[in-house]
């Protein structure tokens, strides 16, 4: 399998990662355990996509975007659209996370102030599987083509149970990672601070917040049978599938706080999910026979998820259906 992924590339990214991580974890601790308001989330969100579009231009500068070589011209302009289109499906495809993670907070009562330590160590859980899945995924596919005929179906069928599913009542009362955690794992039954394990009756057990901490990482995994296929059929090229997905997620967090209080207001986005990962789905399956270009991808996911947000901003949601 073909990958731009130089050595000089890879080390970029790590570093562009490891800083930033180092970063946001500097100013974690500083700021200590509290609620994050509108603005502060506002801005988080504005500096991780800064950072991602920091380092697209970086790559096209890098393969030749400026150059007088034509084809290195058209090579840094096809990987730099395929890292946008990326990034944008694996952002809106993070917001039906960002919804199960606000049932995880209220299922557990998670106080807003430890909302965020939470988030952060369950994020950085999900990238390392996460990285591990996508390495995964391009072998498999550079082993046997066919594998790709059976993420498109899978993306069509997530896609239409999706639809369905919109508009019930969700609950986590079934959800078998939490029914194990609960027959295996001895939970104290309320919150030491931040701690993942404390001490009931001279006994050392689990805190909620470690069962809270590695169900968003599990969450987090199976949204991305979804997630990671999605980018595949944007590109086949492991250095943009990874750094696409990483850069989405590692704004999940801020993502989570802007969405957290306004969710409501779209309740028709996940409409607009559902249709995206049909289209993508299809554009996998007809990978074969006739070429969607990246562009027209980006194009059709911008305008479906624009329309589904602005309908939801017009009509008044229903009311929930029971599942």
């Amino acid at each position: 399998m073909h990958s731009i992924g130089t050595p000089l590339l890879w080390s970029v990214f790590s570093g562009f990662v490891i800083v930033a991580l180092l970063v946001d974890f500097v100013a974690l601790n500083r700021q200590g355990a509290h609620r994050v308001g509108l603005r502060e989330a506002a801005l988080w969100s504005l500096v991780w996509v800064a950072i991602s579009f920091v380092f697209v231009g970086l790559l096209w500068w890098q393969l030749g975007g400026i150059g007088n070589d034509v084809t290195a011209r058209a090579l840094a302009n096809e990987k730099a659209l395929e890292f946008i289109t990326g990034y944008l499906i694996e952002k809106a495809l993070a917001v039906d996370n960002i919804f199960v993670f606000l049932m995880l907070f209220t299922y557990f009562a998670v106080p807003p102030e430890l909302q965020k330590r939470a988030l952060m160590i369950g994020i950085l859980t999900a990238l390392v599987l996460r990285t591990v899945l996508i390495l995964i995924g391009a072998w498999l596919i550079s082993q046997f083509h066919w594998i790709l005929y059976g993420f498109g179906a899978f993306l069509l069928f997530t896609g239409v149970k999706m639809w369905r599913a919109t508009g019930k009542a969700p609950s986590l009362d079934d959800n078998p990672a939490l029914q194990w955690f609960k027959r295996h794992i001895r939970m104290a039954p309320d919150f030491d601070g931040e701690k993942f394990l404390t001490r009931v009756n001279g006994q050392k057990i689990a805190t909620p917040m470690l069962v809270v901490v590695l169900l968003i990482g599990i969450v987090d995994v199976v949204f991305a049978m979804d997630s990671i296929p999605a980018i595949f059929a944007i590109t086949n090229d492991p250095f943009i599938v990874l750094t696409s997905n990483v850069f989405a997620i590692l704004g999940l967090r801020a993502l989570y706080f802007l969405l957290a209080n306004v969710h409501e207001r779209f309740h028709l986005l996940p409409y607009g999910l559902a249709l995206v990962l049909v289209l993508i789905g299809t554009k996998m399956l007809l990978i074969d026979l006739y070429h969607i270009p990246v562009s027209w991808s980006l194009g059709a996911t911008a305008v479906i998820l624009g329309a589904t947000m602005l309908l939801s901003v017009i009509t008044p949601p229903a009311s929930p259906k029971a599942p």
